[in-house]
């Protein structure tokens, strides 16, 4: 076991472990006391959180299990493997300079209480098949129903993990979840997203197209490329280039950062969703858009 700990304050900006993780920008972590998205305003709090990651998505080419909390300044971590505090970093964005990405936003109130009630929020860096299948389970969900359907794919399809005398489950790879039938997987609860769901598996299965190539293209050829999977969108699609292949500018129009335009950027209305994204995405500062819009989505969804 990989046992460590690091002072919140050596990371530039700080860090919030729950608001970072119940913030509705993923949904492979789990709380170890159940309670997940149940409490209204996810900021601070010392609860073991924890994810186990699928061979396909470590290094190691062997699932992984991490456990975190944060009490007080304190990151406190447990985990199978020896690189821990590295993998932690990449998925939580420990790299970022939270205080300089926060320091480029432009003046605005809404977006000024939102970082003063969340200090400490950061993006993640979820593995990017994971994010994708996460995403087409969102439409016309609540976080707390979007995690169950992953806690649920995890369960029935996911590598087993013995970690610490538990026995953990990670999120299934595109292989097992190609192998399901639509009918097991509306079994879950995931509706007319099964199909979805099964043939973007396929898609990626076979080695016909993976989300992750979108990774190292401009932005909006890179949403244009994940749209090529079944059930997703322009939305679904911003959503993984922001929470997964690291398009910090990427502004997914979702009901709450809609509602935050019409009642607080009326002007960045437009007549389509590439265009109305666009101005939304420079309203918020542009290069790091995506970090504005996270922390006005939590804000409103919380207090709105």
């Amino acid at each position: 076991m990989n046992v460590g700990n690091r002072p919140v304050g050596a990371l530039d900006g700080g860090f919030d472990l729950q608001a970072t993780l119940e913030c509705g920008q993923s949904y492979l972590w789990r709380r170890a006391d159940g309670h997940m998205y149940e409490e209204p305003n996810a900021a601070g709090g010392d609860a073991w959180y924890h994810v186990a990651l699928p061979s396909t998505a470590t290094e190691t080419d062997e699932p992984e299990v991490i456990r975190l909390r944060q009490v007080d300044e304190l990151l406190e971590w447990e985990a199978s493997t020896p690189n821990a505090y590295a993998r932690i970093e990449e998925l939580l964005r420990l790299d970022d300079d939270l205080e300089a990405i926060l320091a480029a936003t432009p003046d605005d109130p809404l977006i000024e209480r939102a970082y003063e009630a969340y200090r400490g929020l950061r993006l993640v860096r979820d593995p990017p098949f994971a994010s994708l299948v996460s995403f087409i389970c969102s439409a016309q969900m609540r976080v707390g129903r979007i995690h169950e359907m992953q806690v649920s794919l995890a369960e029935r399809y996911g590598e087993s993990v013995a970690f610490d005398g538990e026995t953990y489950r990670a999120f299934p790879t595109a292989e097992r979840l190609a192998a399901a039938s639509e009918a097991d997987l509306r079994e879950l609860s995931l509706g007319y997203r099964a199909p979805y769901v099964e043939r973007t598996a396929e898609m990626v299965a076979d080695g016909e197209a993976h989300p992750g190539e979108a990774r190292d293209l401009a932005y909006e050829a890179a949403r244009e490329s994940l749209t090529r999977f079944v059930g997703v969108g322009r939305k679904v699609a911003d959503c993984v280039l922001l929470f997964s292949l690291g398009h910090l500018q990427a502004v997914p129009l979702d009901t709450w950062i809609r509602t935050a335009i019409e009642e607080h950027y009326p002007d960045c209305e437009r007549d389509n969703y590439e265009e109305t994204s666009r101005a939304i995405r420079e309203r918020f500062g542009g290069e790091y858009a995506g970090y504005a819009q996270t922390y006005v989505f939590n804000w409103l969804r919380n207090n709105g």
